[in-house]
């Protein structure tokens, strides 16, 4: 068996794809997968199970909430690495974001140079785009655009978000 960490992007988001973590924890232990748990509301999962939960997660999602969201899924080891790698390691963790890329990602370095604040620095590295913005993301027009700058679907967690997945996996 194997542990995964499930990103799913923009449930619960301004009424939205609302997906009732409660409910799909249940759902998916009742559709064969183990030790299941869920980190707020915004589509962070983790279970264990023998293949690859991609597919059926979505099937399930779409059968029973009538959506079918992004769904990013980390091998422990892929997610450990993206932490590992991760070249700001100063600085107020809620500053601090990942975002993960199912696909490679085809960044546009000129179009981010462009959108990034003075204060926004930033590294790609495989398959996650770092990013360290000290005044925030809220107005940021580089978040605002980060999937057209990389060319590929990606969904953000700060570093308090990563970190807490990470105890989680290891519990």
């Amino acid at each position: 068996m194997n542990r995964y960490i499930i990103l799913l992007r923009g449930v619960n988001v301004g009424g939205k794809n609302l997906l009732p973590m409660k409910e799909l924890k249940a759902l998916l232990e009742n559709n064969g997968f183990n030790n299941v748990t869920t980190y707020i509301q915004s589509g962070n999962l983790l279970l264990t199970g023998h293949e690859h939960p991609e597919k059926q997660i979505r099937e399930l999602i779409q059968t029973h909430f009538g959506f079918t969201p992004e769904t990013l899924v980390l091998t422990k080891d892929e997610f450990k690495l993206a932490i590992s790698n991760c070249p700001f390691q100063k600085g107020e963790n809620k500053f601090i974001h990942f975002y993960f890329c199912k696909d490679s990602p085809k960044a546009d370095t000129t179009k981010i140079l462009a959108l990034a604040s003075q204060t926004e620095r930033f590294e790609l590295l495989g398959k996650t785009f770092y990013l360290h913005a000290p005044d925030g993301i809220g107005r940021s027009k580089l978040v605002a655009n980060i999937e057209s700058c990389l060319g590929v679907n990606a969904t953000g967690r700060n570093l308090n978000t990563v970190n807490k997945l990470n105890e989680m996996m290891d519990k």
